[in-house]
């Protein structure tokens, strides 16, 4: 190889390298920052809500960190881009590269490369990562909450929960156990008003929080208590009964699912569907040999009909949630594929000024097409094996015409 190739070749590489670590630096300066932000912001929503405690937000922190991932790389690394080649653009490096030989792709290459590393990173991290920091954080809101429940009854000795539908008095409070609690439970009736109430008894009573299934799980020792709206009275030695907490607002559903999970929930809902179309089928066969039409309207035709139509719009959501879970993870590559020859072509020092002008776009434009995919494939009006890739492909095409007028300049 002659010297003066090699001395090329060598160059060229000094300058990618260059270029990565340049990257990197400022990824990393800038990830640090913004989740930080945002788990503040995040952690103290959450403690307001479940009125957490200073040593139960310390807790939470850290398994909020990958719950928040997801939505910051992206906006990040476009940030990193604009940071990086605008300033290289604007001081002329790019133009002192190219005089001396280097192609363009040689510098754009290492955003391309940790792009598609933190795309992969991003679909571990939303398939395996954040169910088990989801896990954790439900957990540790739960254990929070029976401890200001339990306070609450050690220094009152009584809670008048009205948006449970339940009071609770007790004699004391030992460790999680209540001692002698008696216990008032006001069902809602099918209109909101309030049912007849059913009283307890018990010697002792044990409470559990189960965030998950948005329960309160009452197990009581040595139970005695009237029946609603009778002069019954009934005994049990042991009983559990759940009491269903009162709606906090969304729910992350299926977002908390691991991929594997959400194909064994996908497969168990198919399931279900086959096995209420059969027996929908079957009803219908006896019904007409019969000639009894009128049996159609049966409460077990109709029960087999709202299963079906039940689970053919829970198979819709879950194909929704698994196909743009790739489409999400991959999002900031495609991000990154448009940002890196627009921040260039822009070649201003200023990178917020190249920021916003590459950003909004794709807020105004990425971000409604997502939404309106996700929808309308969530209402099987699109398939999402396809339509998940929409605002990608968005991306793509206008990455397409600034690399090659980046190519052609």
């Amino acid at each position: 190889m002659p010297l003066s190739v090699r001395n090329q070749s060598h160059a060229m590489r000094q300058l990618e390298r260059y270029v990565m670590v340049e990257l990197l630096r400022v990824f990393g300066a800038l990830i640090t920052i913004s989740t930080l932000l945002f788990v503040f912001v995040g952690v103290f929503g959450e403690a307001q809500k479940f009125d957490l405690g200073v040593w139960q937000i310390l807790q939470i922190m850290p398994y909020a960190i990958p719950n928040l991932m997801p939505y910051t790389i992206p906006a990040t690394l476009l940030l990193t881009v604009c940071v990086v080649y605008g300033r290289m653009a604007g001081d002329s490096e790019i133009i002192a590269a190219r005089a001396a030989g280097v192609h363009i792709m040689h510098l754009m290459w290492p955003a391309f490369f940790i792009a598609a590393v933190l795309s992969v990173g991003t679909l571990i991290l939303t398939d395996q990562v954040i169910p088990w920091a989801f896990s954790n954080i439900e957990r540790i809101v739960a254990l929070a909450m029976e401890d200001i429940f339990l306070d609450k009854l050690r220094t009152e000795n009584q809670i008048n929960g009205k948006e449970y539908g339940v009071t609770i008095n007790v004699t004391g409070v030992r460790n999680r156990t209540l001692i002698h609690p008696t216990i008032r439970y006001s069902p809602r009736g099918s209109e909101g008003k309030p049912g007849k109430a059913v009283t307890t008894q018990a010697s002792e009573a044990h409470i559990e929080f189960d965030l998950r299934k948005q329960l309160v799980w009452l197990t009581l020792e040595g139970m005695h208590g009237n029946l609603a709206g009778t002069n019954q009275t009934i005994y049990s030695r042991r009983m559990r009964i759940p009491y269903a907490l009162p709606k906090q607002g969304g729910s992350a559903g299926n977002r908390v699912l691991r991929t594997k999970d959400l194909l064994l929930s996908l497969n168990t809902q198919q399931e279900r569907r086959q096995t209420a179309r059969k027996q929908q089928a079957l009803e219908a066969a006896f019904t007409m040999a019969r000639g009894d039409f009128e049996n159609l309207q049966n409460l077990r035709f109709v029960h087999y009909t709202n299963v079906a139509n039940a689970t053919i719009n829970e198979i819709r959501g879950l194909r929704t949630e698994y196909y743009n879970r790739f489409a999400m993870s991959v999002s900031c590559f495609f991000v990154v594929l448009l940002g890196t020859p627009f921040a260039i072509l822009m070649a201003k020092k200023q990178f917020l000024t190249t920021f916003l002008f590459c950003f909004l776009p794709i807020l105004t434009v990425y971000y409604p097409i997502a939404m309106m995919s996700q929808n309308l494939s969530k209402t099987g009006q699109f398939d999402p094996i396809w339509s998940a890739w929409l605002a990608n492909g968005a991306l793509l095409i206008a990455a397409i015409y600034y690399i090659r007028r980046v190519l052609r300049n």
